[in-house]
Protein backbone atom coordinates (compact mmCIF):
# COMPACT_ATOMS: atom_id res chain seq x y z
CA UNK A 1 0.00 0.00 0.00
CA UNK A 2 1.18 3.83 -0.71
CA UNK A 3 -0.26 7.48 0.29
CA UNK A 4 0.22 10.24 -1.70
CA UNK A 5 0.95 13.81 -0.15
CA UNK A 6 -2.26 15.08 -0.76
CA UNK A 7 -3.93 12.31 1.30
CA UNK A 8 -1.55 13.47 4.12
CA UNK A 9 -2.69 16.93 4.21
CA UNK A 10 -6.35 16.12 3.96
CA UNK A 11 -6.08 14.33 7.03
CA UNK A 12 -4.08 16.66 8.98
CA UNK A 13 -6.26 18.62 11.66
CA UNK A 14 -9.89 17.18 10.82
CA UNK A 15 -11.53 16.66 13.72
CA UNK A 16 -13.06 13.15 14.11
CA UNK A 17 -16.67 12.47 15.79
CA UNK A 18 -16.09 12.72 19.18
CA UNK A 19 -17.43 9.22 21.35
CA UNK A 20 -17.69 8.38 24.79
CA UNK A 21 -16.55 6.20 27.29
CA UNK A 22 -18.29 4.55 30.41
CA UNK A 23 -16.85 2.73 33.18
CA UNK A 24 -17.18 1.13 36.35
CA UNK A 25 -14.72 -0.07 39.78
CA UNK A 26 -14.70 -3.57 37.64
CA UNK A 27 -12.62 -1.56 34.61
CA UNK A 28 -10.31 0.05 37.35
CA UNK A 29 -9.34 -2.45 38.61
CA UNK A 30 -8.96 -5.21 35.19
CA UNK A 31 -7.08 -2.59 33.72
CA UNK A 32 -4.86 -2.32 36.91
CA UNK A 33 -4.21 -5.85 36.76
CA UNK A 34 -3.07 -5.70 33.11
CA UNK A 35 -0.39 -3.18 34.03
CA UNK A 36 0.93 -5.76 36.85
CA UNK A 37 -0.98 -4.44 39.84
CA UNK A 38 -0.82 -5.30 42.62
CA UNK A 39 2.71 -5.87 43.03
CA UNK A 40 2.30 -7.46 46.53
CA UNK A 41 -1.46 -8.40 47.11
CA UNK A 42 -1.31 -8.94 50.64
CA UNK A 43 0.01 -4.57 51.01
CA UNK A 44 -3.25 -2.91 51.47
CA UNK A 45 -1.17 0.14 49.65
CA UNK A 46 -0.70 -1.59 46.35
CA UNK A 47 -4.37 -3.81 47.23
CA UNK A 48 -6.08 -0.47 46.68
CA UNK A 49 -5.53 -0.65 42.39
CA UNK A 50 -7.62 -3.50 42.15
CA UNK A 51 -9.64 -3.93 45.24
CA UNK A 52 -12.75 -1.23 45.28
CA UNK A 53 -13.62 -2.13 49.26
CA UNK A 54 -10.24 -1.31 50.59
CA UNK A 55 -9.57 0.50 53.77
CA UNK A 56 -6.93 2.77 52.18
CA UNK A 57 -9.67 4.19 49.70
CA UNK A 58 -9.90 2.58 46.04
CA UNK A 59 -7.47 4.52 43.92
CA UNK A 60 -7.61 4.78 40.31
CA UNK A 61 -4.00 4.25 38.41
CA UNK A 62 -3.74 7.47 36.66
CA UNK A 63 -2.44 6.15 33.34
CA UNK A 64 -5.83 4.22 33.44
CA UNK A 65 -6.68 7.44 30.91
CA UNK A 66 -5.50 5.70 28.25
CA UNK A 67 -8.34 3.51 28.34
CA UNK A 68 -10.60 6.62 27.48
CA UNK A 69 -9.54 6.62 23.74
CA UNK A 70 -9.49 2.66 22.93
CA UNK A 71 -12.27 4.09 20.49
CA UNK A 72 -9.64 5.44 18.77
CA UNK A 73 -7.68 2.09 18.69
CA UNK A 74 -10.84 0.44 16.64
CA UNK A 75 -10.80 2.96 14.50
CA UNK A 76 -7.14 2.84 12.94
CA UNK A 77 -7.23 -0.83 13.10
CA UNK A 78 -9.79 -0.78 10.64
CA UNK A 79 -6.81 -0.12 8.48
CA UNK A 80 -7.90 3.60 7.29
CA UNK A 81 -7.24 6.91 8.49
CA UNK A 82 -9.09 9.53 6.36
CA UNK A 83 -8.88 8.38 2.89
CA UNK A 84 -5.13 6.50 3.59
CA UNK A 85 -4.99 2.83 3.92
CA UNK A 86 -2.59 0.31 5.37
CA UNK A 87 -1.88 -2.95 6.69
CA UNK A 88 -2.77 -2.64 10.39
CA UNK A 89 -0.66 -5.31 11.68
CA UNK A 90 2.29 -2.97 10.19
CA UNK A 91 1.39 -0.14 13.22
CA UNK A 92 3.43 0.33 16.05
CA UNK A 93 2.62 2.65 18.71
CA UNK A 94 5.27 5.27 19.16
CA UNK A 95 4.78 7.30 21.98
CA UNK A 96 2.29 8.22 24.43
CA UNK A 97 1.52 11.55 26.27
CA UNK A 98 -0.56 12.14 28.89
CA UNK A 99 -1.81 15.05 30.86
CA UNK A 100 -3.94 14.80 33.87
CA UNK A 101 -5.94 17.91 34.70
CA UNK A 102 -8.25 16.51 37.56
CA UNK A 103 -8.08 12.89 40.11
CA UNK A 104 -9.34 10.17 38.01
CA UNK A 105 -12.89 9.10 39.30
CA UNK A 106 -13.49 5.48 39.89
CA UNK A 107 -16.92 5.17 37.22
CA UNK A 108 -18.04 7.88 35.13
CA UNK A 109 -19.00 8.40 31.67
CA UNK A 110 -16.16 10.35 29.55
CA UNK A 111 -16.37 12.40 26.07
CA UNK A 112 -13.34 12.15 24.07
CA UNK A 113 -12.49 14.87 21.19
CA UNK A 114 -9.87 13.03 18.83
CA UNK A 115 -8.25 15.16 16.17
CA UNK A 116 -5.67 13.70 13.95
CA UNK A 117 -2.60 17.04 14.73
CA UNK A 118 -0.39 15.55 12.47
CA UNK A 119 1.29 13.38 10.15
CA UNK A 120 5.08 12.79 9.72
CA UNK A 121 7.20 11.19 6.88
CA UNK A 122 10.27 8.86 8.46
CA UNK A 123 10.89 7.46 5.34
CA UNK A 124 10.57 3.65 6.39
CA UNK A 125 6.84 4.55 7.77
CA UNK A 126 4.73 7.38 8.36
CA UNK A 127 4.15 9.17 12.05
CA UNK A 128 0.44 9.80 12.91
CA UNK A 129 0.02 12.13 16.03
CA UNK A 130 -3.57 11.96 17.68
CA UNK A 131 -4.48 14.37 20.08
CA UNK A 132 -7.50 13.66 22.68
CA UNK A 133 -9.22 16.16 24.78
CA UNK A 134 -11.03 14.09 27.37
CA UNK A 135 -13.82 15.41 29.39
CA UNK A 136 -16.12 14.12 32.25
CA UNK A 137 -19.99 14.73 32.99
CA UNK A 138 -19.56 18.29 34.11
CA UNK A 139 -17.40 19.42 30.47
CA UNK A 140 -14.63 19.94 32.73
CA UNK A 141 -11.17 18.70 31.19
CA UNK A 142 -10.43 15.44 32.77
CA UNK A 143 -6.94 14.80 30.86
CA UNK A 144 -5.28 14.98 27.47
CA UNK A 145 -3.58 12.79 25.40
CA UNK A 146 -0.98 12.49 22.68
CA UNK A 147 -0.56 8.85 20.68
CA UNK A 148 2.12 8.81 18.29
CA UNK A 149 1.40 5.55 15.83
CA UNK A 150 4.04 4.55 13.34
CA UNK A 151 3.12 2.95 10.39
CA UNK A 152 6.10 0.81 8.75
CA UNK A 153 6.10 0.98 5.05
CA UNK A 154 3.90 3.76 4.81
CA UNK A 155 6.70 6.64 4.26
CA UNK A 156 8.32 8.53 1.78
CA UNK A 157 5.02 10.43 0.23
CA UNK A 158 6.88 13.65 0.07
CA UNK A 159 5.85 15.06 3.51
CA UNK A 160 7.70 16.72 6.36
CA UNK A 161 9.95 14.47 9.03
CA UNK A 162 9.17 15.99 11.86
CA UNK A 163 12.10 16.39 14.26
CA UNK A 164 13.14 13.76 17.77
CA UNK A 165 12.59 15.20 20.56
CA UNK A 166 15.27 13.46 22.67
CA UNK A 167 15.38 16.60 25.68
CA UNK A 168 14.62 13.47 28.21
CA UNK A 169 17.58 11.17 27.56
CA UNK A 170 18.73 9.35 30.86
CA UNK A 171 21.08 11.04 32.69
CA UNK A 172 24.41 9.89 33.39
CA UNK A 173 24.38 8.49 36.77
CA UNK A 174 23.11 5.88 38.46
CA UNK A 175 19.37 6.07 39.03
CA UNK A 176 17.83 7.49 42.06
CA UNK A 177 15.42 4.60 42.49
CA UNK A 178 14.68 1.57 40.36
CA UNK A 179 12.21 -1.01 40.31
CA UNK A 180 11.75 -4.46 38.88
CA UNK A 181 8.84 -6.76 38.30
CA UNK A 182 8.81 -9.55 35.81
CA UNK A 183 5.35 -9.69 33.73
CA UNK A 184 3.39 -12.95 33.03
CA UNK A 185 3.55 -15.25 30.42
CA UNK A 186 -0.17 -13.83 30.22
CA UNK A 187 0.00 -10.46 30.58
CA UNK A 188 -1.02 -9.21 27.27
CA UNK A 189 -4.17 -11.39 26.95
CA UNK A 190 -5.32 -10.00 30.33
CA UNK A 191 -4.37 -6.00 28.92
CA UNK A 192 -5.98 -6.52 25.96
CA UNK A 193 -9.53 -7.36 28.00
CA UNK A 194 -9.47 -3.51 28.67
CA UNK A 195 -9.80 -2.78 24.89
CA UNK A 196 -6.83 -2.87 22.87
CA UNK A 197 -7.81 -6.06 21.24
CA UNK A 198 -4.91 -5.88 18.00
CA UNK A 199 -4.05 -9.46 17.17
CA UNK A 200 -0.65 -8.69 17.23
CA UNK A 201 -1.08 -9.26 21.23
CA UNK A 202 -2.76 -12.56 20.78
CA UNK A 203 -2.78 -14.42 17.73
CA UNK A 204 1.30 -15.98 16.59
CA UNK A 205 -0.24 -15.81 13.08
CA UNK A 206 -0.91 -11.68 13.45
CA UNK A 207 2.14 -11.39 15.17
CA UNK A 208 4.56 -13.32 12.48
CA UNK A 209 2.77 -10.56 9.86
CA UNK A 210 4.13 -7.62 11.61
CA UNK A 211 7.78 -9.53 11.62
CA UNK A 212 7.74 -10.78 15.54
CA UNK A 213 8.38 -14.41 16.16
CA UNK A 214 5.69 -14.20 19.06
CA UNK A 215 2.43 -11.85 20.46
CA UNK A 216 3.95 -8.93 22.20
CA UNK A 217 2.89 -7.20 24.96
CA UNK A 218 1.14 -3.71 24.33
CA UNK A 219 3.40 -0.64 24.82
CA UNK A 220 0.71 0.91 27.25
CA UNK A 221 1.08 -1.82 29.54
CA UNK A 222 4.96 -1.07 29.92
CA UNK A 223 3.90 2.22 30.20
CA UNK A 224 1.36 1.17 33.24
CA UNK A 225 4.05 -0.85 34.61
CA UNK A 226 6.60 2.56 34.56
CA UNK A 227 3.40 4.87 35.83
CA UNK A 228 3.46 2.31 39.24
CA UNK A 229 6.57 2.61 39.75
CA UNK A 230 6.84 6.17 39.49
CA UNK A 231 3.92 6.17 42.00
CA UNK A 232 5.50 4.20 44.36
CA UNK A 233 9.10 5.44 44.72
CA UNK A 234 8.02 9.07 44.35
CA UNK A 235 4.47 9.94 45.14
CA UNK A 236 3.86 7.31 47.92
CA UNK A 237 1.59 5.41 45.92
CA UNK A 238 -0.65 8.69 46.07
CA UNK A 239 -2.58 8.27 42.54
CA UNK A 240 -3.30 12.59 42.73
CA UNK A 241 0.43 13.54 42.71
CA UNK A 242 1.18 12.32 39.25
CA UNK A 243 -0.03 14.69 36.97
CA UNK A 244 1.62 14.10 33.81
CA UNK A 245 3.60 10.83 32.15
CA UNK A 246 5.02 10.76 28.24
CA UNK A 247 7.34 7.90 27.08
CA UNK A 248 8.35 6.64 23.78
CA UNK A 249 7.98 2.75 22.81
CA UNK A 250 11.62 2.39 21.60
CA UNK A 251 11.46 -1.55 21.84
CA UNK A 252 8.78 -4.01 22.40
CA UNK A 253 8.19 -6.25 24.97
CA UNK A 254 7.55 -10.03 25.17
CA UNK A 255 4.53 -11.31 27.66
CA UNK A 256 6.85 -13.33 30.54
CA UNK A 257 10.17 -10.89 29.97
CA UNK A 258 11.42 -8.81 33.41
CA UNK A 259 11.23 -5.01 33.46
CA UNK A 260 13.22 -2.92 35.47
CA UNK A 261 12.58 0.67 35.36
CA UNK A 262 15.33 3.20 36.32
CA UNK A 263 14.28 6.42 37.50
CA UNK A 264 15.91 9.94 38.35
CA UNK A 265 15.10 13.23 40.35
CA UNK A 266 15.69 15.63 38.72
CA UNK A 267 13.23 18.60 39.76
CA UNK A 268 11.24 18.89 42.18
CA UNK A 269 8.09 18.41 40.38
CA UNK A 270 9.80 16.00 37.83
CA UNK A 271 11.03 12.36 37.45
CA UNK A 272 12.87 10.86 34.36
CA UNK A 273 12.95 7.24 34.06
CA UNK A 274 13.39 4.23 31.37
CA UNK A 275 12.10 0.86 31.15
CA UNK A 276 14.32 -1.67 30.19
CA UNK A 277 14.04 -6.02 29.34
CA UNK A 278 16.33 -7.08 31.66
CA UNK A 279 16.15 -10.55 29.37
CA UNK A 280 17.49 -8.92 26.29
CA UNK A 281 19.21 -5.90 27.93
CA UNK A 282 17.25 -3.58 25.89
CA UNK A 283 15.63 -0.11 26.60
CA UNK A 284 11.85 -0.43 25.89
CA UNK A 285 10.90 2.65 27.36
CA UNK A 286 12.88 5.77 26.34
CA UNK A 287 12.56 9.53 26.60
CA UNK A 288 10.24 9.34 29.39
CA UNK A 289 9.09 11.89 31.98
CA UNK A 290 6.73 12.03 34.96
CA UNK A 291 5.24 15.07 36.70
CA UNK A 292 4.47 14.77 39.97
CA UNK A 293 3.50 17.07 42.95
Amino acid sequence: MSVTLEQVQAAIGKPQAPFTYTYTPRDVALYALGVGAPADPLDPDELKFVYELSGEGFAVLPSFAVIYISQTIHDILSGRIGDIEFNPMMLVHGEQSLVIKKPLPSAGTVTCHPVIADIFDKGSGMLVLNDVVCKDESGDELAVLRSSMFIRGMGDFGGERGTSDKSDAAPDRPPDATMTEQTSPKQALIYRLSGDVNPLHADPAMAAVGGFEKPILHGLSTFGYATRAVLKHFCDNDATRLTGIKARFSKHVFPGETLVTEMWRVADSAVIFQTKSVERDEVVLSYARATIS
